[in-house]
């Protein structure tokens, strides 16, 4: 889907973008187009679009896809220079919908439809932008607290867009959809993490790796193997679970007995995905590197159905 770019000009560099996405006989449906790209390279966010209601699965579909667009610039570029102008395009595209005129990208074509019917407040899209342009500059975090920040600003964000676009406002759901979105954004990485020790990064934060006495190039080289690996990321994992209980607690204090509103479900679903992978981790023992965290889980669509109906995640 990506195809090499000039280094020249972010208009070449949009353009060439801009053509890997259309079809031998005009550009492709920006609805269809993130439905498609959201099942492929967002499984589990894929699975969870059929809670929405289906006026706002159109929303739903170009938020998902604009954030995976987004976290994957990092793998698709061959430099920080084209991965900061592919952020400039997409600053650029944000300000463009906002004046509405969207540029003629499917993605930016479709947040705008959802702009049209639904709120979208664009802070949160510049948010996001924000994040991942300085994750190219600096992938590796040296402490939890920068990478939950990182996590606030992306996975969380996307969170409260949603909430936004479903016309739900409320501190309660605000703060619940942060940790969520913070501990999704810890489980997607341990998972990962067999990838980017493959690119040579390391996504556990500098303070739990050295308090285990990790040494990076020893997980690059011996993956599950490297001395301290699997107590690092029993520390991490138990972070992302922390982050789980407390969102699950806002509405325990709400007295909701642990239950989430109906109208806010379908976006608390994430936290399923989440949970299971913790819980499969446990299973392994914390072996990241284990080949069967790799594998789709069979159990996960009947686990969120489950979870909407019980309105607890």
């Amino acid at each position: 889907m990506f195809l090499p770019r000039p280094t020249n000009s972010l208009q070449a560099a949009t353009r060439i973008r801009w053509y890997s996405v259309a079809t031998t006989g005009g550009t492709v449906d920006p609805a269809q187009y993130c439905r498609d790209f959201v099942q492929k390279h967002d499984y589990e966010s894929f699975l969870i679009s059929h809670f929405y209601p289906k006026e706002f699965q159109g929303g739903y579909f170009a938020l998902k896809a604009f954030s995976a667009e987004l976290a994957m610039v990092q793998d698709a570029v061959t430099n920080s220079t084209i991965g900061a102008m592919r952020m400039q395009f997409w600053r650029d595209a944000v300000k463009s919908i906002s004046e509405g005129r969207p540029p003629r990208h499917p993605i930016a074509m479709a947040l705008h439809d959802t702009s049209q019917v639904a709120n979208l407040p664009p802070y949160h899209l510049k948010r996001m932008i924000d994040a991942r342009d300085a994750e190219l500059q600096l992938p590796v975090h040296l402490t939890t607290d920068s990478l939950t920040a990182h996590a606030e600003s992306t996975s969380s964000t996307t969170l409260y867009a949603l909430l936004s676009m479903l016309s739900l406002h409320s501190e309660t759901l605000s703060h619940a959809a942060s940790h969520v979105g913070v501990a999704q954004t810890i489980t997607t990485l341990l998972r990962a993490l067999p990838f980017h020790a493959r690119h040579g990064r390391m996504v556990i934060p500098a303070d739990i790796t050295s308090k285990h006495g990790v040494v990076q190039e020893e997980v690059f080289r011996n993956g599950g193997q490297a001395q301290g690996i699997d107590d690092a990321v029993f520390e991490f994992a138990t972070l992302a679970n922390d982050h789980l209980i407390t969102a699950r607690s806002m509405f325990k204090e709400e007295g909701l007995e642990g239950k989430v509103p109906q109208q806010a479900m379908a976006v608390f679903l994430a936290g399923v995905p989440a949970s299971s992978i913790l819980k499969r981790l446990e299973e392994l023992n914390f072996d990241v590197f284990h080949p069967k965290l790799q594998l789709r889980e069979w159990k996960l669509p009947w686990k969120i159905w489950k979870s909407y109906y019980t309105r607890m995640f």
